[in-house]
């Protein structure tokens, strides 16, 4: 399942030293816009301890956790959609990604460089959004200004919808308003899709903090952050990019007693890496057995058969029916035969919609 959360942010906020500690990748994290020229993409680990579980249960050969993908794109300045910076070199990276990880400064520091000299969260935030609404809007406007006139003149009703549509899009974003906060129907949602357009995408606001702002649990600029997300019923995810820096080089005792020391039950990186999955419509299934278990992405609301694809094209192929049982039935019972002797363990088909935590057995024939 291959999606992927997009890391941006004005230069100089701790995009890449976030990716640095994401993905433990010693990518270029200099104090001057810019340092990352080229797109990183990291792939990381989903934390999930259900995965544990079945490994201290079925104590297999190998253990296979999922993965979610991270983009660290280079830091966008004021007039980005007019060549800026790096201009539209920037926008084309984001248009390759499913969601976007808005890195936000939230944290006072005299010795680094803030490219708009005063830390001030929601102005960063409204610059970025700007800029991707400009970008959407030039889009928009050439695609109307080629379909236009002939919705005027056609009573093709394809044409007009399209035309009725673009207009909608047009005029809010004149408005300066995102797509992503207007309500579209499915059929106007697969229609722009193809677009690929930069504020339809879902959104998070990492807020990035100092060690101090971490211990006290919040500050001015968070509360600000958070009132400005509600716009787009988004998530704030509040970390310190250094401390997680400092996390990377730690055993897991040190970091869960460093952690302790926080007050915090999980690092602000793993709280990223489960939003984003979560922001995406992704979910897991497992498969168990002695030889492996493994945990599998898959898109909220496939079927089984989907599912079954996932692990090879011949299962979808020759799907026949999945063998299932739930984790939190497994963790009840404590094993496979105590599921089955329970009634618990059962036959699905084709139409079976997969949900969170299904380990399967696929029976298939090719």
């Amino acid at each position: 399942m291959s999606l992927t959360a997009g890391i941006v942010g004005l230069p100089n906020v701790g995009k890449s030293t976030l990716f640095n500690a994401i993905t433990k990748k010693n990518i270029l994290a200099a104090n001057y816009p810019f340092a990352t020229i080229d797109p990183n993409v990291g792939v990381v680990v989903v934390p999930d301890e259900r995965l544990d579980f079945l490994n201290n249960l079925y104590k297999p050969k190998s253990l296979i956790p999922t993965t979610f993908e991270f983009t660290d794109i280079a830091g966008l300045v004021k007039g980005a959609s007019n060549g800026e910076g790096l201009g539209n070199k920037f926008l084309s990276h984001i248009r390759e990604v499913d969601a976007i990880c808005e890195v936000v400064r939230c944290f006072e520091n005299n010795d680094i460089i803030h490219v708009e000299n005063q830390v001030d969260p929601i102005r960063d935030i409204e610059i970025i959004e700007v800029e991707l609404i400009l970008a959407d809007l030039e889009v928009v406007e050439n695609r109307f200004n080629k379909i236009g006139k002939k919705a005027s003149l056609s009573k093709d009703k394809e044409v007009q919808k399209e035309a009725t549509i673009l207009t909608k899009l047009k005029e809010t974003l004149e408005k300066n308003i995102p797509i992503r906060r207007i309500d579209l129907s499915d059929d106007e949602k697969l229609y722009i899709k193809p677009f690929n357009l930069l504020t339809s995408k879902p959104i998070i606001y990492v807020a990035n903090v100092s060690e101090d702002d971490l211990l006290i649990g919040d500050n001015k600029y968070i509360e600000k952050v958070r009132e400005y997300a509600k716009k787009d019923s988004a998530e704030v995810v509040v970390i310190c990019a250094k401390v997680e820096s400092d996390l990377c080089d730690m055993s897991t005792d040190e970091k869960n007693e460093f952690l302790n020391e926080l007050g915090v039950n999980e690092s602000g990186i793993d709280k990223l890496i489960r939003t984003s999955y979560s922001l995406l419509g992704l979910e897991t299934f497992f498969t168990a057995g002695e030889d492996e278990c493994r945990a599998w992405t898959y898109k909220k609301g496939m079927k089984a058969p989907q599912c079954a694809g996932i692990i090879h094209t011949d299962f979808e192929r020759g799907f026949i029916k999945a063998e299932i049982m739930s984790y939190e039935d497994l963790k009840q019972y404590g094993s496979e035969k105590s599921v089955k002797e329970a009634g618990r363990m059962r036959l699905e088909g084709k139409e079976y919609i997969m949900k969170d935590g299904d380990i399967c057995y696929f029976r298939f024939n090719v």
